[in-house]
């Protein structure tokens, strides 16, 4: 009898667990556009200081576009209509005041995949607080979790193309839209055409001592690219004058360092213009150091659309150029 009694006990907790398991594994996949943030927070909050602080971190404006554009499009709800699918919004901050003084991430809480960035404090002090330590640390895993959503959306239907595997021994999670418009031994120039204009990727490499001063850095790469239109992506012709891609005079490019394909790389987000004619928009290049075959890779995404939001452009084609991958020979 013993025995028997004990033998469903076992029975009864395997078959609980299970079910509360399968129970928990279970979450509907997530929903929203890219780089949208929802922000769960009472109304009188949202409008105060606080509100401000979270839209100074979290709207910040996209550093390299042609106009401001938020890094994120921000809505606002408050928490007692937190409910249902909208719940299941990708990203989403939940900013209250609480008996607690904490600020975490939390990962798959209502959905698939998911992050909710969580700030609680004793009173609006507390939670200024949390935000300015916290902000940056969010906005950087709101934002890998936008791109990863991307990349994997990418996977759906892949270009064929092998122009970057021939002429520089690499691949790319390329969008089958994309189509290569130019190719040469050492240059690979990639584009898709958009409601008014088009999106743009090339792909070089230059000898590993190419940049050789920290001091003239910038202006190295600027020199670089400057050099790259030249010989490649040329513009209107203009009669009397050579007409061809720069990096704009007026503003100096943003450098940041930056990890890709597991290699050090520097990120160079700035703005292009044609040397002879009114023609400009966003780049974002990648220099990117391979070693193993004694060169720099240069990775570029730029956009060409006049008058037109850019900032989702701009972030489909990071999303791209961090697909990167190195081809042994």
């Amino acid at each position: 009898m013993k025995k028997i009694s004990t033998l469903f006990l076992v029975t009864f907790l395997f078959l609980t667990g299970c079910k509360e398991g399968s129970k928990k594994s279970y979450l509907p996949e997530s929903i929203g556009a890219y780089n949208t943030l929802t922000v769960v927070i009472d109304n009188e909050l949202w409008k105060g200081d606080v509100g401000d602080n979270i839209r100074g971190h979290f709207a910040a404006p996209a550093p390299g576009l042609s106009w401001d554009e938020a890094q994120f499009t921000i809505t606002q709800i408050p928490p007692q209509i937190f409910s249902g699918s909208v719940r299941n919004t990708r990203a989403v901050l939940y900013v209250m005041e609480d008996s607690l003084n904490i600020a975490h991430m939390k990962k798959d809480m209502y959905a698939k995949p998911q992050l909710v960035g969580v700030i609680k404090g004793r009173n609006k002090k507390e939670i200024i607080e949390n935000l300015n330590k916290k902000a940056p640390e969010f906005i950087t895993d709101f934002k890998e979790l936008e791109l990863a959503e991307a990349q994997k959306r990418f996977l759906k239907s892949l270009s064929k193309e092998k122009a970057l595997q021939e002429k520089l021994g690499i691949s790319l999670d390329l969008p089958s839209i994309y189509k290569v418009g130019r190719e040469e031994d050492n240059f690979v120039w990639i584009d898709r055409q958009i409601q008014k204009g088009n999106m743009n990727i090339i792909a070089y490499s230059v000898p590993w001592d190419t940049f050789s001063n920290d001091s003239t850095f910038v202006q190295d790469i600027v020199k670089m690219r400057d050099s790259i239109g030249k010989m490649f992506i040329p513009g209107e012709d203009i009669p009397g004058k050579d007409n061809h891609m720069i990096t704009e005079k007026a503003f100096s490019p943003y450098v940041f360092p930056a990890e890709v394909s597991g290699r050090k790389a520097a990120e160079v987000r700035g703005r292009w213009e044609m040397s002879a004619y009114p023609m400009a928009g966003p780049f974002l290049t990648y220099i990117i150091n391979d070693k193993p075959n004694n060169r720099k890779l240069v990775l570029e995404g730029f956009t060409f659309a006049p008058a037109t939001r850019k900032r989702d452009y701009m972030f489909e084609l990071e999303a791209i150029l961090k697909t990167v991958r190195f081809i042994e020979p």
